[in-house]
């Protein structure tokens, strides 16, 4: 009986955990807090120093019509994945040289993956 109260523990555990991984958007959105002195994230939010992010997944990078990028990124091609949104979320400024963005970024792989969450829920 014990065996399997303990299997069915660590089979119920394992989806939490997994969910986990992928970052909590609430702690997402505290952390993204002072990212908010720039952007927006809402639906027809303004531009502020920077561009409103709603929308920014599967997006190419500097190509919204209504905000002015810097040459670099324009230039980068870059598409927003989570991959590259985890890269400029670490440290904008290695990942696109030139870019205007003066923000030290977040080395911490677990906010990376809260503030990911947070863009995904709050930018559909």
């Amino acid at each position: 009986m014990r065996k399997i109260f303990i299997v069915s523990a660590t089979l119920i555990a394992l989806p939490l955990s997994a969910a986990q991984a992928d970052g909590d958007a609430a702690m997402g959105k505290r952390q993204f807090a002072p990212c908010s002195a720039c952007h927006t994230v809402e639906a027809g939010g303004p531009n502020k120093v920077g561009p409103n992010l709603h929308g920014i997944m599967g997006q190419t990078a500097g190509m919204r019509d209504d905000f002015v990028y810097s040459p670099a990124l324009k230039e980068s091609g870059i598409v927003w994945t989570e991959e590259n949104l985890r890269a400029w979320i670490k440290k904008p400024m290695d990942f696109i040289k030139g870019t205007k963005m003066p923000f030290g970024g977040y080395a911490s792989e677990e906010i990376q993956d809260n503030i990911i969450a947070y863009l995904k829920e709050a930018t559909q």
